[in-house]
Parts: C-alpha cells; sequence; structure tokens
C-alpha cells in the first residue's frame, strides 16, 4: 500500500539545501499575520474584561454574547442610557427626575404593615387615589439600587441601627421597618413602643431597628411635653439626656430642622433649667441651630469610635404650605395634588439652614454620610398626609377635612411613600 506524499515531504525532497529566500520571505509574513491577529483578540479580550469589572461601568455597555441586537441598535442603547451604577463617591443623587411607572408596588400597604402610625396610613384614612405609589426616583447620572429588605437585614446582622431626631425621622424609621419586618415570621420578630424610644427586634439577625424621640437633638424643655413655641427653651450646649440612649448603636441615623423653624429667633439657655425662664437669651434661628448641632457634634467627636460606629445626617424633609410656589393659588397648601411637581425650590426648605448644616459637618473628626433627600422630595407635593391623617390623637372630623387650608398637613409623608425611597438612598450608603 502506498500513500500520497504530504506537500511538506515533496517540499523537503525537492529542497535538500537552503530554503529559497523568497520561501523564507513568505513563512515569515505569515507567522507575523497569525501574531498580529493573536494579539489583537487578546486586547479585544482585555477591554472587555475591563468593561465588565468596573465597579462604575456605564449599564448596557457590555453586550452579552447571547444578543442579538445589531451594532448600531447597540450604540443607540449606549446613546440613551450611560448612568453609572450607584457610587455614593460620583452620583449626585439630588439630580434626577420622577418617572410613573405602575408596575412598581410597594413592598408594604398602611394594612399590611403593623407598626405604621395612623398619621401616615393614608389609605387607611380614606385617600383614593394611589398614584403616589407609583412614582420611582431617578437620577441623572446612575442607577439607584431598589431597597432589598434580605441585603438590608444581613447588614444589619448582630447590629444596632438607631433613628434618632424628629416626627420625620420616626416617619422614615416605620418606613425602614415595614419595608423589611414582611420578611420575618410573626414569632421571630417584635416590637417595643414607646413614648422617647422604640425597639423593633428581628430575632434571627440579632438586630434592632430603633427610633429615638430627640427633635432638637440637643436638650429641650419641649422633648416630651410639647409646650407653646413662645414658650419653648433649648438647651443648646447639652446633649447629654439623649446621647446616653444612643451609645452602643452601629449605625446612629440623625435628623433635625422643622421644630427649629418657629420663628425668626428662639430662646436658648446655656447650663440649668432650673433657673426656669430666667437666663436664656434670643438668637437668631440660624444661630441656635449652629450652636446646637455643634454640640451634637462634639459628643460625636468626642465619644465615638469611627471604627465601630458609622454615622448618618438626613437633610431638610421640605414643607409644603404655600401653593403659590408651585403655580396654585386656591391656598390649598398640598390638597388635592395628584402628581409631582417638575420644578421647584421652596420656602420649606431654607438654605440658609442647609448650609449652617454642610458647615458644622465639614468640620467633624468623625466622617458623617449625608442622606441627601431635600431636592428629590420638594417636587412630592402630592405626597403628603394632607387630610389623611390625626391630630391630637384623632383622625381629622370631616369639618376640618373641608378646610385644608388650615388643617391639612403638608410636612409628614404617606406611608408607603417618599420616605421610602430616603431608605432606597440610605441602604445603598449602606
Amino acid at each position: 500500500m502506498s500513500f500520497a506524499a504530504s506537500p511538506s515531504a515533496i517540499m523537503m525532497k525537492t529542497y535538500k539545501g537552503k530554503l529559497p529566500l523568497s520561501v523564507i520571505t513568505v513563512i515569515v509574513c505569515a507567522f507575523a499575520f497569525l501574531a498580529l491577529l493573536y494579539t489583537q483578540s487578546l486586547t479585544f479580550l482585555s477591554s472587555n474584561y475591563i468593561l465588565k469589572s468596573k465597579s462604575c461601568a456605564r449599564r448596557g455597555a457590555v453586550v452579552e454574547a447571547n444578543d442579538h441586537r445589531t451594532a448600531e441598535e447597540n450604540v443607540e442603547i449606549l446613546e440613551i442610557d450611560d448612568r453609572f451604577e450607584f457610587d455614593p463617591e460620583e452620583c449626585d443623587i439630588g439630580k434626577g427626575k420622577w418617572v410613573f411607572n405602575r408596575s412598581i408596588k410597594p413592598l408594604y400597604t398602611d394594612t399590611s404593615c403593623p407598626y405604621l402610625d395612623r398619621q401616615f396610613s393614608c389609605v387607611k384614612n380614606g385617600r383614593l387615589d394611589f398614584d403616589y405609589h407609583h412614582w420611582e426616583w431617578q437620577p441623572e447620572d446612575c442607577d439607584l439600587p431598589r431597597f432589598n429588605p434580605e441585603l438590608a437585614l444581613q447588614k444589619l446582622r448582630g447590629k444596632r441601627l438607631l433613628f434618632a431626631g424628629d416626627s420625620l425621622q420616626r416617619n422614615q424609621w416605620e418606613s425602614f421597618v415595614c419595608m423589611v419586618e414582611w420578611t420575618i415570621p410573626p414569632e421571630k420578630k417584635s416590637m417595643k413602643r414607646g413614648k422617647v424610644h422604640s425597639v423593633f427586634k428581628a430575632k434571627e439577625y440579632n438586630a434592632t431597628i430603633e427610633f429615638y424621640w430627640a427633635p432638637f437633638l440637643i436638650e429641650s424643655n419641649t422633648d416630651i411635653d410639647v409646650l407653646d413655641p413662645k414658650k419653648r427653651i433649648l438647651k443648646v450646649d447639652s446633649v447629654a439626656k439623649h446621647s446616653k440612649h444612643w451609645e452602643g448603636a452601629d449605625i446612629l441615623a440623625f435628623n433635625t430642622y422643622v421644630w427649629w423653624m418657629s420663628g425668626l429667633r428662639l430662646k436658648t439657655l446655656w447650663g440649668s433649667f432650673a433657673n426656669g425662664d430666667e437666663g436664656y437669651a434670643e438668637l437668631d434661628t440660624a444661630v441656635a441651630y449652629q450652636i446646637g448641632l455643634k454640640t451634637w457634634a462634639n459628643w460625636i467627636d468626642s465619644t465615638l469610635n469611627p471604627n465601630k460606629t458609622r454615622v448618618f445626617f438626613t437633610t431638610i424633609s421640605p414643607i409644603h404650605t404655600r401653593s403659590e410656589e408651585w403655580g396654585k393659588t386656591d391656598g390649598l397648601k398640598c390638597f388635592n395634588e395628584t402628581k409631582p411637581v417638575k420644578k421647584l425650590w421652596g420656602s420649606g426648605s431654607d438654605k440658609e439652614m442647609m448650609s449652617v448644616v454642610a458647615g458644622v459637618l465639614k468640620k467633624m473628626k468623625v466622617a458623617v454620610t449625608v442622606v441627601n433627600i431635600t431636592q428629590l422630595s420638594e417636587y412630592r407635593v402630592d405626597a403628603h398626609s394632607s387630610i389623611y391623617t390625626e391630630t391630637g390623637g384623632r383622625l381629622l372630623n370631616d369639618e376640618e377635612k373641608a378646610d385644608p387650608g388650615r388643617h391639612a398637613d403638608c410636612i409628614h409623608w404617606c406611608l408607603p411613600g417618599v420616605p421610602d425611597t430616603w431608605n432606597r438612598i440610605f441602604l445603598a450608603h449602606l
């Protein structure tokens, strides 16, 4: 049996001496071409690997292997959606818009969550429009992750999270509790409510989510028993009565604003309340606010170990009591509003007070993460408790509901609602 000789064998038989120069040139060029192709392939793969591994890669920048869209379609996608994954160092969360999406449903309702105050339970209190549940905040240049209750509880495993501040901080605390509690069996959770200090416990996670009532953060004679603002005196040099309850928390989330806005000047005190109304000084509101915040900041800097405790500060929650600021002249405040406005910075968000906060935080030794909710909440004139709330421990009666100019609550928010978005931002920072 004979076999046909291979081309290489024929070549070897024909040319027993040195190969001609032309053949050598062809072989060298062939190897050079193959090497170039190999290098280009590696470069392409490396580029794709970098795109896939960057934490802030643009959405849509990597096309999956099984994606059969044309190159032109993929370029169009890149041009349309070039927002980054959320990065607190890169993303300006305040720049964006509210996008309506009826497919979005809250993680809870005011009937499914047993821990909601009646003050925030708008649907239970008679609100019939539900569109305010379906607006989603979309930052201009990044993606804000959806709230994942299981992830939140894992982050809190073995930890103590404490919200401290006024009723708007309680608004956010109740939102956070309701967003996670439905995933926990009844026998593995508990709630202990108090006038000042309330504690939700996730037993399986050995975690607590707490609220501590301190509307000024510093001490005052109106922390527990609400007095006429004219009789209110602020002890601007001390947080001691409150701070002993904050010690030992792993995560502290603070706010304070709306209670300071009761007038142009506030009665302030250094030392003891024992002297009664004597010994106080009246200060401009912004000045008193600055002194009070510095007292709070000094406690944090001198007491907390930043390696063990994270500190957050939530910015101003807007007040919508002047409907003329968004083009309504009926004097009904936020009543009957059913959609966000597209542009607004109202008088309910005092820029001087915001600059005070920024100045104090900037000089602190302990890093404080700012949860910036002000601008995005400014647009939501539609989402307040309005007339679907309670006052003095009772629901508004029909006569009061008929007079929203006097009785509509345009400070607090319906739940579920805008504070759920605050907690999306808060969890993204965590």
